[in-house]
């Protein structure tokens, strides 16, 4: 049974939207409610394990149920991005301590991401050591899909150290930022018509690049306008970009149904 949806215009258009909303109700929680990073992660990764349970269980494709775990990568990778790469320095002037637990293990963004990267190349090693699939549309054992669930869960988290650096340390700034990643994204669409490049290695570039660009744009969304940002509030920017990711599910659920597909019976039976 298919598990997983289909890749199409809409596909990218709903990932860049559940990830600038994971950016922003990532720091709703974590800075704005003032949970901390560390708090805000572990209540987030743990949403991320019980959607990924309820699509693991799933029969047949159903975008509510991926989607929704989509979303909880991107806001649990927002969080855990921070964690790893920021400390007290990153608190705004007079603050010591941002939430309960630790502040953060301050790696900074180059250690941060190097780890990242090679926890994603070791996924990808011992996925393709079983043999099994990297394209999306023929993936449908439990083994695969856990495999592309790490992998998702790990290049969101990557993504979001990536569009940190390019907004906070680079010198881009928020636009600057979602520009550059832009510009690379438009070099992966034109690498899609050269026949030597793998199209699956350019989904997975691609993946991963959508993140940053969900990054800055979400930051750029929230930010004070003395930053560079709109100062749109992370509560106010979630609540526009949840009705948007909402309502295409609603329509890509609706796409589904016409296909002759029955995502309401979605549980397998226990035993």
């Amino acid at each position: 049974m298919k598990k997983l949806p289909e890749v199409t215009l809409a596909f990218w258009i709903m990932k860049i939207a559940a990830t600038t909303l994971g950016e922003t109700a990532g720091d709703l929680f974590a800075q704005t409610l003032k949970l901390g990073y560390f708090l805000t992660t572990v209540a987030l990764f743990a949403i991320f394990v019980v959607t990924l349970v309820i699509q693991l269980r799933a029969r047949r494709y159903n975008p509510f149920f991926y989607w929704t775990v989509i979303l909880s990568t991107s806001m649990a990778g927002t969080t855990m991005s921070d964690f790893m790469n920021r400390d007290t320095s990153y608190l705004p002037a007079g603050e010591e301590s941002l939430g309960w637990g630790p502040q953060g293990l301050g790696l900074g963004y180059p250690t941060g991401a190097t780890i990242l990267i090679s926890l994603l190349i070791v996924i990808f090693l011992i996925w393709t050591a079983t043999g099994l699939t990297f394209q999306i549309r023929d993936i449908d054992t439990f083994r695969g899909e856990a495999l592309f669930w790490a992998a998702i869960l790990v290049s969101n988290t990557l993504g979001t150290s990536m569009g940190d650096f390019l907004s906070d340390s680079s010198g881009l700034g928020y636009a600057g930022g979602a520009t550059l990643v832009a510009g690379l994204l438009a070099v992966l669409f034109v690498l899609k018509y050269v026949p030597p490049i793998p199209n699956v290695v350019l989904f997975w570039l691609a993946f991963v690049l959508t993140r940053p660009l969900g990054a800055t744009a979400g930051d750029f969304l929230t930010k004070p306008t003395a930053k560079g940002g709109l100062a749109l509030g992370t509560l106010g920017s979630s609540l526009v970009l949840l009705t948007v990711l909402f309502g295409l599910m609603a329509y890509a659920h609706v796409q589904e149904t016409r296909k002759g597909l029955h995502p309401g019976d979605h549980i397998q039976p226990v035993g």
